[in-house]
């Protein structure tokens, strides 16, 4: 199991498209992806999950992930964020 923080800078936020580019890069891969906002947390591979978690601009995520793919996963959801969702 591996686990990164990351913190959201781009300008809205995890709503509807930002998470639905979570779940598309978080669903190429096999471990258990799990993204937690403090005490929320959430299956990065639900859409509906992901929404729940209501992260905004300059919140902290904690992604932990557990599985055969792990490294790569956390690394693709590492800089899919840090681009700012290609915004």
């Amino acid at each position: 199991m591996n686990r990164i923080i990351v913190t959201l800078n781009n300008s809205t936020g995890l709503h509807a498209r930002p998470a639905t580019l979570v779940v598309k890069e978080a669903s190429k891969f096999k471990s258990k992806i799990t993204i937690k906002k403090g005490e929320k947390s959430s299956d990065s591979k639900r859409i509906m999950e992901v929404l729940a978690l209501d992260a905004q601009k300059g919140d902290t995520l904690e992604i932990i992930a557990d599985g055969p793919d792990e490294t790569e996963a956390l690394k693709a959801l590492k800089e899919l964020i840090e681009n700012n969702f290609n915004e």
